[in-house]
């Protein structure tokens, strides 16, 4: 058939689907040192102009210009203490056994009011703590050191000599008069409010923190709040992205989110470099169909796009440009790229504009517990969270995929894989860039996820034990412990030759402490007469006869792989290949129709909605490791196995606490 015989809506649809194969190719694809000298060329990257706070909107903004005092702190010489103020010269030679009397003047010396009498030789005013030294006086005496004389004109006898300037504050002892207060750049802080306060200064002038537009693009785009439909996302990078502009000193303008319409998102975009200093969009820089942004960035002005493909991993499809002066980046879609590459490209040039310091990157030893695969050609950044070891750090990697947007915020650093380097090797020790304030965790559990373990982290969580989950899977977990890279490895793995679970890697340091039963079965969506009404085995047969049946399985080394193994023997249904890393993951396939039918618990299939054929109950448990068995947390772990609210909780889920 050709063009000339369709309709004019089929015409239209092939038309995007060869739009959408037909890959828009990346200018120049350049290092990542490359990207950012091109990019820092044609910026300006000195600090904004001057505008005036209030003190209590200066806090966290830098100081535009030096600061001089316009008054002494204090402002009088005034007392440190409460007790009498003196001539030092009436008191030499007191002591306990010698004490001297001097008589009170009719005055109290209050804070706030300003003295009327002089002190006279052999007088003392009684003044209290941050009272104004009256004339005559050039000393202060405790009043611990004194005991009154109740006669007709009361007196004190004063039992400590004191020098001259004895508790008294002089005048501009703390800040002179025209002394340089702050200086230019300083940060304001609560330290720097507390002196622009005590100089009386209600306001200050500060650097004008740099207006950041913030818009995202693409038809998945779900405004926060809305429901759902197929196929689509929530606006996560819009949230994500403002939220890091205020973190790097600037002011996120929130554009919203925007269809792949050409004309509209350049019509936003337009609109966004007229009002503010610099422009971020997040999406439509990569190959694919939708991806508008980069070639709407070329056509709003000179220099226009500097930098288009960076030879990093996650963000190869940055998009890095210049329009009169103003930075404009399109930033990769998915979250984890977006994120790792506003923190790279992005934040430095809002730290700059806002007058902040660059920020120092911390970095620290750790070893590499496995095999990291990289992509020879692009620098990688492996984000990774951070486990003591008996010999110091370990670097676990935790990518999800840049797809992921918990990554980032799950990790305490990450490690670069050079260009020209397809891997890191086990054992390998590496720089970790911290990310915020890494804290060791106090318990950390590495291997197979269950629902049921959130109650028990809950639990911990109360207590103030921090822990640290690392999902890598029952057998990753058996590695872990065996490498004692963790305190606990959850797992689930039956024995194929006994059908017994777990006891088999209880050895060499390792105990097996009992967790909880959960009930495996095949998933199917309700209403499918291949499922409804059958056994689990009768319903497999079923399954794996019909050619259309396509199955979701699971990935290699957890333990629903090894019982899915074992059902199916050696055939290979179709979808055998899909080996998501969850039961959520399977049951979301099933759900939505990209597969027919899969191996989860019981207690994911009723979250989803989805029918149940039980198959086995397979025992959840936790290798221990024996060393490190009466750490506190550890017994904090074990106390709360057997919690009775703990296991309530854990039963609540569908589980059975053994």
């Amino acid at each position: 058939m050709n063009d000339a015989s369709r309709t004019r809506p089929e015409i239209a649809l092939l038309d995007a689907v060869r739009a959408a194969a037909r890959q828009e190719q990346f200018l120049e694809v350049v290092s990542a040192e490359e990207a950012t000298a091109r990019f820092t060329k044609h910026l300006d990257l000195s600090p904004l102009s001057a505008e005036t706070a209030s003190l209590a909107d200066a806090l966290g903004r830098v100081l535009a210009h030096d600061v001089a005092a316009p008054i002494d702190v204090p402002p009088f010489d005034r007392s440190n203490v409460d007790g009498f103020a003196v001539r030092a010269a009436d008191t030499t030679g007191a002591a306990d056994g010698a004490p001297k009397r001097l008589t009170l003047n009719t005055e109290v010396i209050a804070c706030g009011h300003a003295p009327h009498l002089t002190v006279a030789p052999a007088t003392a005013t009684a003044i209290a703590t941050g009272g104004m030294i009256p004339r005559g006086a050039d000393a202060v005496v405790m009043i611990e050191n004194t005991e009154l004389i109740d006669a007709a004109v009361p007196a004190i006898d004063l039992r400590r000599a004191v020098s001259p300037g004895t508790f008294v504050s002089y005048a501009g002892s703390d800040i002179a008069r025209g002394e340089t207060l702050l200086r230019r750049g300083a940060m304001i802080s609560s330290r720097e409010i507390g002196m622009l306060a005590a100089c009386g200064l209600a306001t200050v002038d500060v650097v004008r923190r740099p207006k950041i537009a913030v818009l995202s693009t693409g038809d998945e785009l779900a405004r926060l709040g809305a429901p759902l439909w197929p196929g689509a996302v929530y606006d996560s990078n819009g949230a994500i992205i403002a939220a890091a502009v205020a973190e790097a000193g600037g002011e996120a303008i929130a554009f919203g989110a925007f269809p792949d319409d050409e004309d509209a998102l350049e019509a936003a975009v337009r609109g966004a470099l007229a009002r503010c200093d610099a422009v971020v969009l997040s999406g439509g820089t990569s190959k694919g169909a939708g991806d508008l942004s980069h070639r709407i960035v070329s056509r709003l002005g000179a220099p226009g796009v500097i930098v288009h493909g960076v030879a990093l991993k996650p963000g190869k499809p940055l998009c890095l440009g210049v329009v009169e002066g103003k930075p404009i980046v399109v930033l990769p879609g998915f979250p984890t790229s977006a994120i790792f590459t506003f923190h790279a490209y992005v934040a430095p040039v809002i730290r700059a504009k806002a007058g902040l310091p660059p920020e120092a990157a911390v970095q620290i030893d750790a070893a590499v517990p496995v095999r990291i695969p990289s992509e020879l050609g692009r620098k990688e950044f492996v984000l990774v969270a951070l486990v003591a070891g008996e010999n110091g750090k370990i670097a676990f990697p935790i990518g999800k995929g840049s797809g992921s947007v918990t990554t980032f915020s799950q990790a305490d650093g990450f490690l670069e894989v050079e260009a020209l380097r397809t891997a890191v090797d086990p054992g390998t020790t590496a720089k970790v860039t911290l990310i915020g304030q890494a804290r060791a965790p106090d318990l950390v559990i590495a291997g197979s996820h269950c629902v049921a373990l959130d109650a028990m982290l809950s639990a911990l969580s109360a207590q103030g034990i921090s822990a640290r989950t690392i999902a890598i899977g029952s057998m990753g977990g058996v590695a872990a412990a065996r490498r004692g890279e963790c305190d606990l490895a959850p797992i689930h793995l039956m024995d194929p030759a006994t059908g017994v679970y777990n006891e088999q890697y209880a050895k060499d340091g390792l105990s097996l402490v009992r967790g909880w039963q959960r009930m495996q079965g095949v998933v199917f969506r309700t209403g499918d007469a291949r499922f409804t009404g059958k056994s689990a085995q009768d319903a497999l047969k079923t399954a794996l006869a019909d050619p259309d049946c396509i199955m979701v399985n699971r990935n290699a080394g957890a333990g629903t792989r090894i019982l899915i193994d074992r059902l199916v023997g050696a055939a290979r249904p179709p979808g055998y290949g899909n080996q998501p890393r969850s039961h959520n993951a399977v049951a979301a396939a099933v759900a939505q129709g990209r597969a027919d039918w899969g191996v989860a618990i019981q207690s994911v299939a009723d979250m989803y909605g989805l029918g149940f054929l039980r198959l086995s109950p397979e025992n959840y448990d936790f290798l221990l490791l024996d060393a490190r068995r009466e750490r506190a947390p550890v017994q904090a772990f074990l106390a709360a196995l057997t919690d009775p609210d703990v296991r309530a909780r854990i039963a609540a889920l569908g589980m059975v606490p053994a």
